[in-house]
């Protein structure tokens, strides 16, 4: 299940405005559709997503430590 929060491009300014803090993200392509989920720290995450290039869009939420954040990804991949 997707989370609940609009879309971002995924730039460089993304990266750089987003917190250094754990989370559960969800990476999406131009049109919107999701191409995957991850956890990790937040701002690492997305250097190496917009290094790769396999998404253009982005959105978060932010956990409380690995734990809270792995519970996140089993909440929206168990829906």
């Amino acid at each position: 299940m997707s989370l609940a929060k609009p879309w971002r491009e995924l730039d460089r300014s993304t990266v750089g405005s987003a917190p250094d803090r754990y989370a559960l993200y969800e990476l999406g392509d131009a049109d919107g559709d999701t191409v995957g989920f991850g956890t990790g720290v937040l701002r690492d995450e997305l250097k190496e997503a917009l290094a790769y290039g396999d998404a253009a869009t982005v959105r978060w939420e932010l956990a409380d430590s690995p734990d809270h954040a792995e519970r996140l990804l089993a909440d929206h991949v168990e829906e």
